[in-house]
C-alpha cells in the first residue's frame, strides 16, 4: 500500500513537473493555424503571445524563435499575469549563444515595421514587445532599429523601444544574451529596454549604436528594488549608457560592465538621492562620465567605484564572419571582463 502510493505521489510530481505550454516559432517554415509544435511551428511572435495570453493554466510558457528574421508590424503585447518565479514566461532562441552550433547569424531577429503611436506634445512612439505581466525571461534574440526618421520638427520626434514593460506594480524581468543594434541614421532606437516596477535585470547583453541602452524607470511605491545591469557592452550609444531615476534604489547591482564611446555613461535624475556600488567597469572614450537627462555634466559622487578604468580603447569586431561580431575583439582591451553575449 505504501509503495503504491509512493509511486502515485512520484507520478503526479513528475507531472506537476512537465506541467508547461512550449510554442514553437519558425518564420519560414511556420504557419499561424499550426499547434505550435516544433514539427507544426506557428510563423509570427504576435500569435504565439495571442495563444500565450488565452491559456489560463497556472503553468509555464515558453515561446521558442527559430533563426530567422520576425518582421513585427504591430506591438507583440503579453498580458496573461499568471507567471511566478518558477513558472515564467520565457521567450527564447532556439539557439543560445553558448550552443556549439551558434553563430551570430543564427540568432533571431526582431525587427520593426510599427507604426508610430501618437504621443501628444511629444511626437510618436512604437514598442515591439510590452509586458503586463512579471516573471519574464527574454534569452538570446537580436533586435534591430525602426526605419523611421527620428525628427519630425525641433520638438517632436519617432521612437521605437524593443522591449517595454508597462506596469509600475510588475516585477522580474530577466533579459540576457540579447543582442540589440541600431543605426543613429537609418534604423534607430530609443531605448532597448525600458521598465517601470522591480526586478529589471540586464545579464551579458550588447547595446550597439543605441540611442540609451536602458531606463529603469517608475515603480508604485517609490522606489525600485532588485534591479541590475551586469556584464553587458555598450557602445557608441548616442545618449546614455545607463539611466537611473529617483526610483533606482541603493541595491542597484552594476558590474562588469563596459561602456564607451558614447554621450554621456551614466544618466541619473537631478532629484535622486540614491547611491551606488560600481565595481569592475571599464568607461571609456565617453564625452562625459554622469550626467542628467539635460546632458549636463554631473558630479559621479553618487558612484563608490572599485576596479573601475576610465581610460584605454575599447576595439569592437566588425567581421560578420566571426562569433564575436559587434562585441570586444579576442584578447583586447577589457577582454578580461567577459562582457558581451558569452557566459561561458
Amino acid at each position: 500500500m505504501l509503495k503504491n502510493l509512493f509511486f502515485l505521489q512520484l507520478t503526479v510530481l513528475s507531472f506537476l513537473l512537465v506541467s508547461a505550454e512550449d510554442i514553437y516559432v519558425n518564420p519560414k517554415s511556420g504557419n499561424d493555424l499550426n499547434t505550435g509544435t516544433k514539427l507544426q511551428p506557428l510563423k509570427s511572435i504576435a500569435e504565439a503571445a495571442k495563444r500565450v495570453n488565452a491559456n489560463s493554466k497556472r503553468e509555464a510558457s515558453t515561446i521558442i524563435l527559430a533563426e530567422g528574421v520576425y518582421n513585427l508590424t504591430e506591438t507583440v503585447l503579453f498580458n496573461n499575469n499568471k507567471f511566478s518565479a518558477d513558472n515564467r514566461l520565457t521567450i527564447r532562441a532556439e539557439i543560445l549563444p553558448d550552443d556549439a552550433t551558434w553563430s551570430p547569424q543564427r540568432m533571431p531577429i526582431v525587427a520593426s515595421a510599427i507604426p508610430g503611436t501618437t504621443t501628444p506634445g511629444d511626437g510618436e512612439e512604437a514598442r515591439g514587445f510590452e509586458f503586463e505581466v512579471s516573471h519574464v525571461t527574454i534569452e538570446g534574440l537580436r533586435f534591430t532599429g525602426s526605419p523611421v526618421y527620428y525628427y519630425i520638427d525641433g520638438k517632436q520626434s519617432r521612437r521605437y523601444y524593443p522591449v517595454w514593460r508597462e506596469g509600475k506594480n510588475l516585477d522580474d524581468l530577466l533579459v540576457t544574451q540579447c543582442l540589440f543594434a541600431g543605426n543613429i541614421d537609418v534604423m534607430p532606437i530609443r531605448v532597448a529596454v525600458i521598465a517601470n516596477g522591480n526586478g529589471l535585470v540586464l545579464d551579458h547583453c550588447v547595446f550597439f549604436n543605441c540611442e540609451n541602452s536602458v531606463v529603469y524607470w517608475e515603480t508604485d511605491g517609490g522606489v525600485s528594488h532588485h534591479d541590475a545591469m551586469r556584464y553587458c557592452l555598450v557602445y557608441e550609444s548616442h545618449y546614455s549608457g545607463v539611466w537611473t531615476t529617483t526610483n533606482t534604489a541603493d541595491d542597484f547591482e552594476f558590474h562588469h560592465n563596459i561602456i564607451a564611446n558614447s554621450k554621456a555613461a551614466w544618466i541619473r535624475d537631478d532629484q535622486s538621492t540614491h547611491r551606488y556600488q560600481v565595481h569592475d567597469c571599464i568607461y571609456t572614450n565617453n564625452v562625459r562620465l554622469t550626467g542628467n537627462g539635460r546632458q549636463d555634466t554631473i558630479n559621479h559622487d553618487f558612484l563608490t567605484m572599485a576596479n573601475v578604468q576610465l581610460s584605454g580603447n575599447i576595439d569592437i569586431e566588425k567581421d560578420q564572419g566571426k562569433n564575436n561580431y559587434l562585441q570586444l575583439k579576442d584578447g583586447s582591451f577589457g577582454s578580461e571582463l567577459k562582457a558581451g553575449l558569452f557566459k561561458k
